[in-house]
């Protein structure tokens, strides 16, 4: 279908408050659909940007129409050279905060003169670390660009990763978390603004489902490098592990370089000395330009290197609309977070060798792919975000209550690893409760501080979750798993809660908006100060 031919569509619609369309328009503000279809919506819009100095300002055209079949082809494009190359990133970042684990497979703990207690304290302190530094680093982007941010975070923990083969003990294991942490907090928050400039609301959940893919294909990657890397045990009379960090560090420095030249500031500003003819037309640009505006006018309110002011933050602190979502990132993964950081020395624990360990592990990271894949689809299929998320605790409930009362316990080995595999291979809803937050922002100020807050949160809680199991309580760790249920549980009612909070506030919102004329909504539209989610006009997703 033409875009043309869906502008009409919506002048027939553009009168109607935001309830009165349906749950697939997004309030009016998806690719479907033109918002800007009213003249003086348009004018507003382009003033607006205009103030700003938005960078693709100068393609901005309201009555710009494309047809299908360009659409289809401009994504095409975007995922091949935008969206891949965030895989490709996020792969650089869970290869070195992931690799830990394959690492304690090969007696690290031991030569290093630690326990799990240490190992427990290196997770907490990295997550920490990690948490402290995602809204200075969402900051430091939003004024310099993470076209430019992002790829100066690789380099500098790429260089701590290496440095992590020199490893002599608690000291320097501590230390070296702790600064990885630093280096890599607000790195995903980053990665998510940068995708927003170029996707839909409706499908930057699919695309960061990709982007949350790339850490399963990273564990199955990186399994198979340990497999082989740890057999390295004796050369240069070091510890298969410490090759396993120069090896991979080196791998990570390798990305962060590419990415000076692999992450365009916008769809405008494709072309460089290395790349003279860009990565789009003229026309793909301004359909990738307007697409994103249509979809949500607001992105276009701030410039991409464009600093976000005190009172902004403070804005975006106090919209307690989004703290429901806060609240879901603090315990979603708790439940999730032990058996995951554990799963090497379990399976040690039931007998089996460093390489067979770290070869057992692919197979959940292969089922995480696609269950992950499946929910995020099903989400936007169905266009429903907390009863589809709250598949994921569903999932991780029964397996957790059998890990806590089931006799057979490490008692069975095959038994034990086949139920902590289904356990890890849960519908991981990361990718849509992030799409979740950043589409009840509705704001580009709101939403670099948003993802920051919420990845905030989901760090607090695996700070939590890192001292679930105790040295004290092992191997059976009873006490351990059934916090665990009991958290599980919480996080059920928790979505639930979150749904209905959005409900509710929707149906408020609708009942003062029916209750005005069309003069008043246009006067109210052309005239608040209020933005982002605060604003009457908008509805929240849920």
């Amino acid at each position: 279908m033409a875009k043309d031919a869906a502008i009409k569509e919506t002048k027939e619609a553009s009168s109607l408050a935001p309830s009165e369309l349906s749950d697939s328009e997004e309030s009016g503000y998806n690719s479907n659909t033109n918002p800007f279809v009213d003249p003086a919506t348009a004018e507003h819009w382009r003033e607006v940007y205009e103030k700003s100095q938005y960078e693709c300002r100068h393609v901005y055209d309201p009555t710009l129409s494309w047809t299908e079949a360009e659409e289809k082809k401009v994504i095409r494009k975007l995922d091949w050279r935008i969206c891949l190359w965030a895989c490709v990133m996020f792969f650089a970042l869970q290869v070195d905060r992931g690799n830990l684990a394959q690492a304690v497979s090969d007696n690290m703990l031991d030569d290093l003169g630690m326990t799990t207690d240490d190992y427990n304290d290196g997770n907490s302190i990295f997550r920490l670390s990690f948490l402290l530094a995602e809204l200075p680093s969402q900051l430091i982007s939003k004024k310099i660009g993470p076209d430019r941010w992002i790829p100066i975070q690789i380099v500098l923990w790429s260089i701590v990763a290496i440095s992590q083969c020199a490893l002599t003990g608690r000291g320097s294991f501590l230390a070296t978390r702790s600064l990885l942490g630093l280096l890599e907090g607000g790195f995903i928050p980053d990665i998510v603004l940068w995708l927003s400039y170029f996707y839909t609301s409706n499908e930057l959940p699919i695309r960061l489902s990709y982007f949350w893919t790339s850490l399963s294909v990273t564990s199955i990657i990186t399994s198979l490098l340990a497999f082989a890397l740890l057999h390295l045990r004796g050369v240069n009379g070091w510890g298969g592990w410490r090759w396993l960090f120069l090896v991979e560090g080196i791998i990570t420095l390798a990305v962060g370089i590419g990415s000076f030249f692999m992450m365009p500031a916008s769809a405008v500003q494709t072309k460089a000395w290395f790349r003279p003819n860009g990565w789009f037309t003229d026309r793909e640009v301004s359909i990738v330009v307007n697409r994103v505006l249509r979809d949500d006018p607001s992105k276009g309110d701030m410039h991409n290197r464009e600093a976000v002011t005190l009172p902004r933050l403070w804005e975006a602190l106090k919209d307690y609309d989004l703290w429901p979502l806060y609240a879901i990132g603090l315990i979603e993964f708790i439940p999730s977070t032990p058996p995951t950081q554990y799963i090497t020395l379990t399976l040690r624990g039931l007998g089996f060798n460093p390489f067979t360990t770290n070869l057992l592990t692919i197979p959940y990271n292969v089922f995480h792919i696609i269950n992950l894949i499946l929910l995020t689809q099903l989400s936007a299929k169905l266009n429903q975000r907390a009863y589809v998320a709250l598949l994921q605790p569903l999932w991780t409930l029964p397996c957790l209550i059998a890990l806590r009362w089931w006799p057979g316990v490490i008692v069975d080995k095959w038994g034990t690893y086949a139920l902590i595999t289904v356990l890890l291979s849960y519908p991981y809803a990361h990718a849509i409760i992030v799409g979740w937050t950043s589409r009840n922002s509705n704001n580009v100020g709101v939403r670099s501080v948003s993802a920051a807050l919420y990845n905030m949160s989901v760090q607090a809680g695996s700070i939590t979750a890192s001292y679930v199991y105790q040295n004290h309580d092992k191997p059976l760790y009873k006490k351990g798993n059934q916090n665990l249920v009991i958290v599980n549980i919480a996080v059920i009612f928790l979505f639930l809660f979150a749904k209905f909070y959005y409900v509710w506030r929707n149906k408020q919102r609708d009942r003062i908006w029916k209750a005005m004329t069309k003069e008043q909504r246009t006067a109210y539209t052309k005239t608040t100060t209020l933005s982002g989610s605060r604003r009457l006009d908008f509805r929240f997703a849920h």
